[in-house]
């Protein structure tokens, strides 16, 4: 039984970031992450951060969620030129100095996260994203961010608003306050630590960078006193009872916990995690339908034994014309329909296979353009082949998780189909 589990239970796929550890890299995943997925149902999937994975997502197909959280700054030519900030290079020096174990671009990273994120909006897959997994998902959806918080907002705030968002003395113990917008799944979670004149809550958090300009899809949740977004979410895509759930929380709910315990700040600390789960197992339920092995259709023996009698009369009536070179009967020209409709339907056949249809005449009617579109399909393979020799990576990416998608449509349109026609 436990061996099936890695089958039964959904699979949640998260990037994992790199450290640097006795002179060589080591790639890893917060533990706290790992754990709320499992107590929830799912199993994570560590996509390893190395040079050319994100050629190769779809070796850890199936997909039925995205988990994204830590790592470094997203490469700023990815949502906005360098010069848009209005930082000068000396301050882009100092903020590289300040925070120098979170400014060195990861652009491999970068590439798989970003793929990952399209690929979650592209399907409706679940996606959570924390602290950099939001930015992750903003900057995927056009939006943009602010490449240092202090430099960009914070000096353009009041003293008595502006706020630390990270703590480098004070890892996990760090709070600062956030708003909670009403009538959102935030709002939902945390209500019952939610006073009535009071929306507001202690979060943790550990970023320099932010979200500048939302995408336009989103919703805030949730505002630091700065004024900076703390939480968003795509209120259109947001079900999880339906699978449906595309969210990026700034701060980190994980990591809210009672010094030298587990327990949380607040009990809605993990409903992000459970509600994301939640979503994932249902997705994946709507995923395993849609891509079932097709129901037979309910023909009984006699209906088949009839069928192939039908079928064998056809080549039968098409080998006595071949061989003996008369003209066909009007009469029975509709008798060749079905050999014909068969053959049409089962291109793909074996050398055997067509031996022998030749052989019973079969091919009278439908040879010659069965050969043509041979000919014709290899001719449209080898063009393909050369157009997408000269597409780039993120080309041939995006056509490949559009296939995907109408693959998927045409699957459930053909089994609401079948279940019309078994009706």
């Amino acid at each position: 039984m436990a061996s099936d589990l890695s089958v039964i239970l959904p699979r949640v796929l998260i990037v994992s970031r790199r450290s640097l550890r006795k002179n060589k890299f080591v790639d890893f995943v917060g533990e706290y992450h790992l754990d709320l997925i499992v107590s929830y149902g799912a199993v994570p999937v560590i996509v390893p951060r190395v040079r050319g994975v994100h050629m190769l997502l779809e070796s850890f197909e199936p997909i039925h969620g995205v988990l994204l959280c830590e790592g470094e700054d997203i490469d700023p030519s990815l949502y906005e030129e360098a010069e848009a900030s209005g930082l000068s290079p000396e301050e882009l020096e100092e903020i590289k100095r300040v925070h120098a174990s979170d400014t060195a671009i990861d652009r491999e990273k970068d590439s798989i996260e970003l793929s990952l994120a399209k690929l979650c909006l592209e399907r409706n897959i679940p996606y959570l994203g924390i602290c950099r997994g939001s930015q992750v998902l903003n900057v995927a959806c056009g939006g943009t961010l602010y490449q240092d918080i202090d430099k960009e907002l914070s000096k353009k705030c009041p003293e008595g608003e502006r706020v630390a968002h990270i703590d480098y003395d004070n890892y996990d113990g760090h709070r600062h306050v956030v708003e909670v917008v009403e009538n959102t799944p935030l709002s939902d979670w945390f209500r019952e630590s939610l006073e009535p004149e009071n929306k507001k809550i202690l979060v943790n958090s550990y970023h320099h960078q932010g979200v500048k300009k939302l995408a336009q899809r989103f919703v805030p949740m949730a505002f630091a006193p700065d004024g900076l977004i703390e939480g968003f979410y795509d209120p259109d895509a947001y079900n999880p009872e339906e699978g449906k759930f595309i969210m990026g929380l700034q701060f980190h709910p994980e990591r809210m916990r009672k010094p030298d315990s587990d327990e949380f700040d607040y009990p809605g600390c993990p409903s992000a995690y459970q509600e994301f789960v939640k979503a994932v197992i249902a997705y994946q339920k709507r995923l395993n339908s849609s891509i079932a092995v097709p129901r037979s259709l309910k023909l009984n023996h006699e209906e088949m034994e009839k069928k192939r009698k039908i079928i064998l009369r056809s080549f039968s009536l098409a080998k006595d014309i071949y061989t003996a070179g008369n003209e066909l009967d009007p009469i029975k020209k509709s008798e060749l329909e079905a050999g014909a409709e068969f053959l049409e339907s089962n291109t793909a056949l074996s050398l055997v296979q067509e031996n022998r249809l030749k052989q019973m005449g079969a091919t009278v009617r439908n040879g010659n353009w069965y050969i043509r579109k041979l000919k014709l399909n290899e001719e449209r393979e080898r063009l393909a082949r050369e157009v997408m020799g000269k597409m780039s990576v993120e080309q041939l990416s995006d056509l490949l998780s559009f296939y995907h998608m109408m693959g998927q449509i045409c699957s459930e349109v053909l089994e609401r189909k079948q279940i019309d026609m078994n009706c």
